[in-house]
């Protein structure tokens, strides 16, 4: 279900076929998301933020909205496969970022893991082989942020709950894209606007039922599964906006998915070892 809602999420986008501009149907979906906030409004009151907190968490909205705006932008320049083949270069640079800023360890196994993701996103953009165009560079940038932003989102969910941390999200996001919405500003049709708000129910909808996946099975069985998106992007991509399939792009995707998947693996295998109890202290 999760997959399926962000396919959705990426239809609708694509259906807009630019025009509505980048920033602005961004600020749009999630102004239109805000009444799903409702709830969150009491914990984040509650949450005593300092101005530290404060601060990450605007840091967090301002990476997350700059990633939003290039993530909307290359959905009008690039097909679905690219942009969602390219999305998963995210968890890669997360771990690299882990070990750079959280002090985590590296192991060669990862190491390589890491460096298969990047040749995957090589296959992917071909350059010198295909055509790239700003929408390539856009999904690379939005990577990036998004990765900086779980980061940052990781650190502040050990101190408050999940509402708290999405709720700031939400409000801190809808705030940066404002500014940005309004030096593009054009009026949208009522369709374009039922588009988005379709788009603020999926996407709400989506983490919604992820949270439901990951609360359920361990994320070695939740993380393949997702994965899925890709075959449903290439066949969306193909049988509605008649998007060639480009076998380099499922190759490098495929590539990408493999070295998420052993750093996945790898961790929660780490974790049970951890959790697993020795001989001797199963007697004590």
């Amino acid at each position: 279900m999760t997959g399926l809602c962000f396919v959705a999420v990426n239809v609708l986008v694509k259906t807009l076929h630019g025009r509505v501009p980048a920033a602005e149907a961004a600020f749009l979906r999630y102004l239109l998301g805000l009444p799903f906030l409702l709830p969150m409004i009491r914990p984040i009151l509650n949450a005593q933020l300092s101005g530290r907190d404060v601060g990450l968490f605007a840091l967090r909205g301002l990476v997350h909205t700059l990633g939003v705006v290039a993530w909307f932008y290359a959905m009008t320049k690039i097909p679905i496969a690219d942009v969602t083949s390219m999305s998963y270069l995210g968890p890669i640079y997360v771990t690299i970022g882990a070990a750079l800023f959280l002090g985590e360890k590296l192991a060669a196994r990862r190491v390589l893991a890491v460096m298969a993701a990047l040749v995957g996103a090589l296959i992917i953009l071909r350059p010198g082989f295909r055509e790239l165009n700003t929408g390539h560079f856009a999904m690379l940038g939005n990577a990036v942020l998004f990765a900086v932003g779980y980061l940052i989102a990781k650190s502040m969910s050990d101190k408050f709950n999940p509402a708290v941390v999405v709720g700031m999200l939400s409000i801190t996001v809808t705030i940066g894209l404002a500014p940005l919405a309004a030096m593009v500003w054009v009026t949208p049709s009522l369709a374009d606007v039922l588009v988005l708000a379709g788009v603020a129910c999926f996407a709400t909808a989506g983490h919604y039922t992820m949270t439901l996946a990951f609360s359920a099975a361990p994320i070695t069985v939740t993380q393949p599964v997702t994965f899925l998106q890709l075959v449903w992007a290439v066949l969306i991509g193909w049988l509605l906006f008649d998007e060639g399939v480009d076998l380099g792009v499922i190759l490098g995707g495929l590539v990408i998915i493999s070295s998420i998947s052993f750093i996945t693996w790898r961790e929660a295998v780490l974790k049970r070892r951890q959790m697993t109890p020795s001989v001797n202290q199963t007697k004590v």
